[in-house]
Formats: structure tokens, sequence, C-alpha cells
């Protein structure tokens, strides 16, 4: 296969309608392109082309947990929704809080070739908060390791995560914040309210969320430093985050598609598939959310992509393990929340599945507009398919999506990763086509 491609009529983040030549792993030209030659030719009437998606807060369980997921099977599942890029965290096991480990993930993202894989550190060493791992070691590794989070725990101990926070600082790092007063959540199920006294479910307070983002802000403020809040749920969480934003504190924060559309609700029938950390909250802070997403206070779309296997998920929901696969789903679920609704324009899709997640975890050649001289990380999504969301939509090794069966609009017809599909025509190619047509490339293969 050719190693360009001339991509016909997409319309571009602006509205604009123009042709993409894609040639030696660069955007070559947007515009009116006259044939090229020996370029394969992809017809994109009707379907919007965006910077390659970036994914800050992915689980790739390799290594230790493959019967869930794979580096492989992941950046799969990453294609088949459009990611060009994951941030892989770190509780794998062993959990990724030396340099050793970063750099294998590092290298199994190279070999799989379907998405560039950047390990996120943990904060602390074991993920167990109580000294702080290899930070330096890691940031200064092949891996380049930017980002760190304990994920799944937060780093609770105010004075670790104040030195964590002041470390960071000398590599312009950023510690993400998993925020949960552990003190608040023993034993917790679902949302605290009125429907989780009815189902007999302990209670997730939203102050355990709202009060560690508090104590966090103030300690980014103190030493100068970066924080990025991971999947904020509650609407209290989001008046938290604007009022240090406009203090002029340096915190962005995340939201995950889930949180964008779903709601406590569902949890009526006991369904584990519905089971996430946070928990799904009310319709009023749905709403907060998408509101916070739209005015800019929350600042990019993260997936928490969670894969399990399914006796993980398929069991009471007390026993059942908390999370949902994400990365074939997210952009549907935003065009359904934030575009279909009027709250964002593709432009702003762009921005928060893309160019700022890229940026907070200051990782280039991702990211960049749909121009010439850009990397060729590039998405292509039909906004007017709608259709029920099967497990024929999930590339990854794991099926606990809490979407199946539901009928969302938008398919993603084509990814590009470095000059290369590694989804075209709705289908994730085989892993010996992506990398043949890799190497072809690295190696300055004949493009037409």
């Amino acid at each position: 296969m050719s190693e360009s491609f001339l991509i016909r009529g997409a319309t571009l983040p602006t509205g604009e309608r123009a042709d993409i030549l894609l040639d030696g792993g660069r955007i070559a030209e947007v515009g009116t392109v006259a044939d090229a030659a020996g370029a394969t030719v992809v017809d994109a009437d009707g379907l919007v082309a965006l910077p390659g998606l970036v994914d800050l807060h992915t689980h790739l369980r390799e290594p230790g947990y493959e019967q869930s997921e794979t580096v492989l099977t992941g950046t799969q599942a990453a294609a088949a929704g459009g990611f060009t890029a994951v941030f892989a965290m770190a509780n794998t096991f062993p959990v990724a809080d030396t340099a050793g480990v970063v750099e294998q993930e590092l290298s199994l993202g190279e070999a799989a070739g379907y998405a560039t894989v950047q390990p996120i550190g943990a904060v602390t060493v074991g993920l167990k908060g109580e000294r702080l791992a290899e930070l330096g070691a890691m940031a200064a590794s092949r891996a380049h390791v930017r980002v760190f989070s304990d994920d799944g725990f937060c780093v609770f101990d105010p004075l670790l995560m104040r030195r964590a926070l002041e470390y960071v600082k000398a590599f312009d790092g950023v510690i993400a914040q998993h925020a949960q007063e552990p003190r608040l959540t023993q034993g917790a199920q679902m949302n605290e309210g009125a429907l989780s006294g009815e189902l007999g479910l302990a209670g997730w307070p939203a102050v355990a969320e709202e009060s560690i983002i508090a104590r966090d802000v103030l300690l980014a403020e103190h030493v100068g430093s970066r924080l990025h809040v991971c999947h904020v749920s509650t609407a209290g969480s989001v008046e938290v985050i604007r009022w240090a934003k406009a203090r002029g504190i340096d915190v962005t924060a995340e939201v995950t598609p889930h949180h964008l559309l779903l709601t406590e609700d569902l949890i009526a029938g006991y369904d584990p598939r519905y089971k996430v950390n946070p928990p799904l909250r009310r319709q009023e802070d749905v709403e907060a959310l998408r509101a916070a997403l739209a005015d800019g206070t929350i600042d990019i779309v993260a997936t928490d992509h969670a894969p399990h296997p399914v006796e993980a998920k398929e069991s009471e929901w007390d026993a059942a393990a908390n999370g949902m696969v994400g990365l074939e789903s997210a952009l549907s679920v935003v065009q359904q929340a934030m575009v279909d609704s009027g709250l964002m324009g593709w432009a702003d899709v762009a921005r928060v599945l893309s160019a700022t997640p890229a940026r907070i975890g200051r990782l280039s050649g991702h990211g960049e507009p749909v121009a010439a001289g850009s990397a060729a990380e590039l998405t292509l999504v039909d906004p007017s398919a709608t259709a029920p969301f099967g497990v024929d939509r999930l590339a990854g090794r794991s099926v606990n999506s809490p979407y199946l069966g539901r009928t969302l609009p938008g398919r993603v017809v084509a990814t590009f990763h470095r000059g290369v599909p590694t989804l075209l025509d709705g289908t994730v190619r085989p892993a010996d086509e992506v990398a043949a047509a890799s190497a072809r490339l690295a190696d300055g293969g004949a493009r037409g």
C-alpha cells in the first residue's frame, strides 16, 4: 500500500471543506489538492477531519494484567476510537514507578504501532502513598515521563503531595490527582444520596472529591506547581476549580465521557456495567460538568478506559470491579453530549480531545492543527452515522462498556498515526499490516 494518502473533501474543525494530502508522516498540503501521483484516495465527503485524539487517562493493564488488556489490544481500541496517542496509567504489575517499567511500556507501544503510548509514572512507590517514587529517573528516562499519578488511589498525605508537586517543578511535570478522601468513602458503592439509601448501597459523598481538590489547588498555589485533577464528577468540584483558575492557580481538569452522559439512576437495576470510581452522579452534576467543559473550566475529556475480564464485572454489585472501557465510544458520547446539544462545535472537540491533552502531557507531535506541516495524526469521523453501539465496535480485549445496546451518534471511519492508517473504512487494520506500513515509512520507502 502507498504511504501517501489524498483525503478528498473533508470538513475541517473550522467548518471549511478541504483536501488533505498526507505524505511521509506529515500533512503535506491542505486546500484544493491536485491529484497526487501514487497516493491512495480517501473519499471524505461528509466526514469531519480532526487532529488525532489524545487520551490523558488510559489503563492499558500491561504488564501484569494482560487478561484484561495489553498494550497491543488497548492501542487497537484507541485506533478504533480515533485516538493516536494514549497516556498509560501506572497501576500495572509491577507498578510503573521506575524508569525500567515506563521504558518497557514505551517499547511495547512502539512495537504495536497503533498509537503513541506515553507512560504515566506513579507518584508513590507501589501506589502505596508512603514515599515518593523515582520521579526524576522516570522523567530522565527514554520515556520522558511528565505526568505522574497514583490513579485508583488518592495521594492522601498532604505533606507527600506537597513534596511531589515541588519535585516535578524541576522538569515541568504535573501531578494528576485521583481526588478521593479515603476515610469518607470506605465501602462506598455509588453516589451518596436518596437513591443510595433506597438501594441499600453505601454512599460516595461529593465532598470526598471536592475536599481533596480544594486542598490540592491550595498546595499547588503554595509551591507554584502544576496540578491536574482526574475525572471530575460533581458540580461542587467544578466550582472549586473555577475559583482556583480565577485565582491564577495552575490547575487543569478532565471529565470522562460517562460523567457527561450517564447518571446514578442507571444503578437502580444493579447492573455492574455502571459501577465506576468516581461513581455516576446526579443529573444536576452532569449538567454542571457539560457547562464547565463548554466554558473551559474543565479543560479536557479523558476516557479513564478501564478494561476488566468478564468475571470481574458479571457478578453481584458489591463484588464487581469499578471501571468501564471507553476508548471506542468516547467521541460518539462527546458528540451526543456536547456537539449535538449545541454546547460545542468540532473546533472545541479538537481542543478538548486533542490539542489540550497533548499540551498538558507535554507530548510533542500530537494535538497539532490540521494544517500543512503538522504531523500526520488524523481522525476522520462521520457525524451523521447513527447506530446501536455493539460489541462489534469494541476492538480491545474487554467488553465492559456501559453503552452496549445504546444508540450513539457518529462513527470513526479512519485513523492515521504517523501517516499510516490504523483504522480504515471503520475497520482496524491487522497488526502485521500496520507494522509493515510503519516500517516502510520509517525507512523512507516509496510514496509514489
